[in-house]
C-alpha cells in the first residue's frame, strides 16, 4: 500500500484538526509519499537508536520525536487522547469502567466515568493491569465509588486538573505523572489520586490504535519499550 494512501485513512479516522493547538501531529519532515509500505511499526516513544532505516515501512508514534527520524514517522498525539473511542476509551476498558462524560469539557482532555464498585474491587483490577502504582488519599476497600476520572499520560502533573476533578465531584482521578506538587494539593482537597505512570496509562491506547490499523490489512507491530527509569 502507498504511504499517502495510509495517511489518508489515518487522517480521516483520527483528524489532526483534532489535536491542541501546540502540539506536533503528523510528519516532522517530507517523505517519499509514492513508497510502497508493507509494516506499520508503533511506538510510544521513538529514539534515535530504534531509527535504523527500514525498507518499505511506516513507524507511528505517540510523542513526538525528538530528532527528524530517517524512517518515514507519522505521529498521531493528542488528537489521538481527545477522539471518541481514542487513547482514553481504551484506559478505561482496562479499568472496566464506563465512560458517561469529557473531564475538560473545553478541550474533551480526560474522562469521566461512571463506577459500581467498591475501592478495593477497583484496586484489584488496577494492581493486576498496572505496576509500582502510587496511592495519594488512600481509601477504605469498601468505600463505594461512583465517578472516577481518568486522563491518559499527563494528567497528575497539571493542578488544574485535580482542581477540576474535585469542582466534578469525582472520588478518583487515574492518570500518570504525579508530582510532589499535585500530591499535596491533593491531600488539601481530600481526592485520591492514582497514578500509573504516563507510559503505562498510555500502553492501552496504543493496542486500541492497532485495532484501528488492522482494516488496512497490512503487518502491524506495536513495540512496546518502557523508559529507561522502569527498567532498573
Amino acid at each position: 500500500m502507498k504511504l499517502k494512501e495510509i495517511i489518508e485513512y489515518i487522517d480521516e479516522k483520527i483528524p489532526k484538526s483534532l489535536a491542541l493547538k501546540s502540539d506536533e501531529v503528523g510528519f516532522k519532515k517530507d517523505y517519499d509519499l509514492e513508497q510502497d509500505i508493507a509494516t506499520i511499526k508503533v511506538y510510544m516513544d521513538l529514539l534515535p537508536e530504534d531509527d535504523e532505516y527500514y525498507e518499505n515501512t511506516l513507524i507511528i508514534t505517540h510523542h513526538p520525536p525528538l530528532f527528524s527520524p530517517k524512517t518515514p514517522t507519522y505521529t498521531i498525539h493528542s488528537n489521538w487522547d481527545i477522539i471518541d473511542g481514542g487513547a482514553n476509551e481504551a484506559l478505561a476498558d482496562t479499568l472496566d469502567l464506563d465512560v458517561i462524560d469529557y473531564l475538560d469539557s473545553d478541550t474533551h482532555i480526560g474522562r469521566i466515568c461512571e463506577s459500581n464498585k467498591t475501592f478495593g474491587d477497583l484496586k484489584s483490577i488496577i494492581l493486576d493491569n498496572f505496576k509500582n502504582v502510587r496511592i495519594v488519599n488512600d481509601l477504605d476497600d469498601e468505600t463505594p465509588i461512583n465517578k472516577v476520572g481518568i486522563i491518559s499520560g499527563f494528567g497528575l502533573k497539571n493542578p488544574d486538573y485535580i482542581i477540576l476533578s474535585k469542582n466534578k465531584n469525582l472520588d478518583i482521578l487515574i492518570s500518570g505523572d504525579l508530582t510532589q506538587e499535585t500530591a499535596i494539593l491533593a491531600k488539601n482537597l481530600e481526592i485520591t489520586l492514582i497514578d500509573l505512570k504516563h507510559h503505562e496509562s498510555e500502553i492501552p491506547g496504543l493496542y486500541a490504535l492497532k485495532d484501528v490499523l488492522k482494516e488496512l490489512d497490512i503487518n502491524i507491530e506495536i513495540i512496546d519499550k518502557r523508559p529507561i527509569e522502569d527498567l532498573k
